[in-house]
């Protein structure tokens, strides 16, 4: 079983349904998909919202170990993400040498504003932590007394790693694509909206947006019956297969 959070945000729900639904889709394997909500945490969780935070689970995707009782391996992702290839490819990438892995972007972002007049802030490691392997068991210093108190560039610049340098690996770059930040070379397997995403309309027409179109128009699909469908036979007794 792939154990996959992906991060919820209440303003932007379709987001995370249309990424969770890309995922089932294309998995070879069976998922787990859990979202990182902040009314489901409520009880262990009690920091209060950071003007600066851009997203409701800015800083409650550090509970990922803890949520998995920091046994085996975990996936986190960003909820603003639309996965084009198989997560059981990124699974395999999987490595007991390392502690957390991820995309080591080398991403400068420009000072400012960016979806919902989010403030765009700019610090080393920025993306590193959207999406995540957690190998569980060497995150145990990511207790909840930590994720609750420690400063968002503690959480997102890896302090709780006692040797970060070592314990962090790398994924490949095409699993993290960065949406009008990255220069696209070959064909990424998952696209992050990290400027803003086809949900919000002054975005609508930004790269991969006519695939993240499709892939909501996928989720909100249901087969209907056959127009040839007998309906004298509706309500004739026949025997039902359910």
């Amino acid at each position: 079983m792939i154990r996959i959070f992906i991060g919820y945000d209440r303003n932007v729900s379709v987001a995370y349904n249309v990424l969770q639904s890309s995922i089932i889709q294309r998995s070879s394997q069976p998922v787990s998909i859990t979202p990182i909500c902040l009314s489901h945490i409520k009880s262990i969780f009690d920091r209060p919202l950071d003007p600066l935070q851009s997203t409701e689970f800015s800083f409650s995707r550090f509970l990922v170990p803890y949520l998995s009782n920091y046994d085996g391996w975990s996936i986190f992702m960003d909820n603003d993400m639309l996965l084009l290839d198989d997560i059981a490819k990124l699974w395999d990438l999987r490595d007991s040498r390392y502690s957390v892995q991820v995309v080591k972007h080398k991403h400068e972002a420009e000072e400012g504003l960016k979806f919902l007049n989010k403030v765009q802030t700019s610090y080393k490691m920025k993306n590193w932590t959207s999406v995540m392997i957690f190998n569980n068991e060497k995150c145990r210093s990511l207790t909840l007394d930590y994720v609750n108190r420690a400063s968002g560039l503690e959480l997102h610049q890896f302090h709780w790693l006692k040797n970060p340098e070592a314990e962090i690996g790398d994924i490949p770059s095409e699993w993290n694509y960065l949406v009008g930040v990255n220069p696209k070379t070959g064909k990424p397997k998952n696209v992050h909206f990290t400027l803003g995403g086809p949900f919000f309309n002054e975005f609508r027409d930004i790269e991969f947006s006519s695939e993240w179109f499709q892939a909501r128009e996928c989720m909100n699909s249901c087969s209907q019956k056959s127009e040839s469908y007998d309906r004298n036979n509706k309500n004739s007794g026949a025997e039902l297969n359910v």
